[in-house]
């Protein structure tokens, strides 16, 4: 048996090379997946403008300048979770062939993969949920949506004739995910790129795995006997009852992620900067027009800041002196955090403002709303408030035809009671006006812990917001840049 069957075989999960409905003709060696075979289909689409444009796009955003190994980018993430989803697919048909699943089938749900990130815009989710929102209040827009325009576009474009209106749909339909049911369509097939029941599918699958190893934070849990130990039951992808303790941890390094990567306190002061050049730049490069038209977004990817810093218009002067703080790492500045009781987040979220913080300056401070970035992370396990283990179904060995759900007391006793959080963040774009804004910010706090409800029979209110000690700011803060350059 010659290699290139050896790694037929290896890759997608079928007894007979002859059996595979893709012609793998060209392998590339991924540090994720190893070597990851690419139909003629898949180059077809990978090898056009559109695609290559996913080269530009880094996938941790700004999370890259705070975290130098991130510097990988959507195009390898794009063909890792095609590589995924093809393996679930195939691996179901091998497994369970009652399930009927056909060459389409499998060429769709592949395919859906390596382009569901197509429509990403600059510094990926900064672009669309904070630039997008403020560049244009009320658009509903997503990087779903510019997926399934950009994937017209490149099938225009290149004269891409092995798709159908009909495949072309479905491919829109599994990259945007549904849980309703769709007419001549498997519905457990949207469970493996965008699962909206429980969120475990292959595009988290490779993104977390990819951003740790990247980042160099360990991954404590393993996919690849998630997707062994998977079969559909009544139409819906469930896992063995075995695998509960590996998906509470997948859920978990996701949280930790977000916690301690992608809402870095660091990486967020930058993204301030980044949206406010942007936003600075629109007005001359119709920026938020883009995601509009097709051929114009093509062209949008992170090299919009050398666009920036090489033009010479006088309108982008102060977007340039944001980028040039960027480099040399005179940033905005985080103030102070607060982890929100659930109970005071609608509270916060309508009183503490940079207008209610700039009301508590005493007679000496000087800083303006201006000054003033006021930020509510939300972070969660997967599912918002909720467990999403609760919404995953699990079967036995003893009985691989009946679903369940686990309770949480079933995995372990060590598990969280709750599955979400939101932190209170205060940045500044003046560093030097930090001790002020802190004070203010904390006599705001204070105001608002004396103005909740106390709980019947108790003195105390229900929840407070409780400041950092660690966090206090000197009166006069060390400059930390000056010592660093001085060791």
């Amino acid at each position: 048996m010659n290699q290139r069957t050896l790694l037929r075989r290896g890759f997608t999960g079928l007894d007979d090379p002859g059996d595979t409905v893709l012609d793998h003709s060209t392998h590339v060696k991924d540090p994720i997946h190893g070597y990851i075979p690419l139909s003629e289909d898949m180059l077809q689409i990978i090898d056009t403008p559109q695609f290559q444009r996913l080269r530009s796009l880094k996938q941790m955003g700004t999370s890259y300048f705070v975290f130098p190994g991130g510097s990988h980018n959507r195009f390898e993430h794009c063909i890792g979770t095609a590589f995924l989803a093809g393996e679930v697919v195939q691996g179901l048909a091998k497994r369970q062939p009652e399930l009927d699943i056909s060459a389409r089938d499998i060429r769709c749900v592949t395919l859906a993969g390596l382009c569901h990130d197509l429509g990403h815009g600059p510094f990926s989710h900064v672009f669309d949920n904070e630039f997008i929102p403020r560049a244009q209040p009320g658009a509903q827009w997503s990087h779903e949506m510019g997926s399934e325009m950009m994937l017209d576009h490149l099938i225009d474009d290149n004269a891409i004739d092995f798709l159908d209106s009909a495949d072309i749909a479905f491919i829109k339909q599994l990259i945007r995910g549904t849980t309703t049911p769709m007419r001549d369509e498997k519905m457990f097939l949207f469970d493996i790129v965008a699962n909206k029941r429980n969120g475990v599918d292959v595009d988290r699958f490779d993104y977390v795995q990819r951003d740790c190893y990247n980042v160099g934070e360990p991954s404590s849990y393993d996919f690849s006997r998630l997707i062994l130990n998977s079969r559909v039951i009544d139409d819906e992808i469930c896992y063995n009852q075995k695998e509960a303790f590996n998906l509470t941890e997948m859920f978990h390094t996701r949280y930790s992620m977000h916690k301690r990567v992608y809402s870095h306190r660091a990486a967020k002061a930058i993204e301030f900067m980044i949206v406010d050049a942007m936003l600075i730049a629109d007005p001359l490069l119709h920026i938020s027009q883009a995601v509009t038209d097709p051929r114009r977004y093509q062209t949008l990817t992170d090299n919009l800041l050398y666009d920036i810093e090489r033009s010479t218009e006088p309108e982008l002067q102060a977007a340039r002196d944001l980028i040039a703080r960027i480099h040399v790492r005179d940033t905005y500045k985080f103030v102070d955090e607060y982890i929100l009781p659930p109970d005071l987040v609608s509270a916060v979220n309508s009183s503490v403002t940079p207008a209610a913080i700039v009301g508590f300056r005493s007679d000496n401070d000087d800083f303006v709303e201006h000054d003033v970035l006021v930020d509510i992370c939300r972070i969660h396990f997967g599912k918002g408030s909720e467990n999403p283990i609760d919404h995953v179904k699990f079967f036995s060995k003893y009985n691989t035809t009946e679903k369940y759900h686990i309770g949480r007391e079933l995995i372990s006793i060590c598990v969280p009671e709750k599955y979400e959080e939101r932190i209170l963040r205060i940045y500044t774009r003046s560093p030097a006006k930090r001790s002020q804004i802190q004070r203010a910010a904390r006599r705001l706090i204070d105001k608002l812990n004396r103005s909740v409800p106390s709980s019947p029979g108790s003195s105390p209110p229900a929840s407070s917001i409780t400041p950092n000690r660690a966090l206090t700011i000197p009166a006069t803060p060390a400059n930390t840049k000056r010592r660093r350059l001085q060791l």
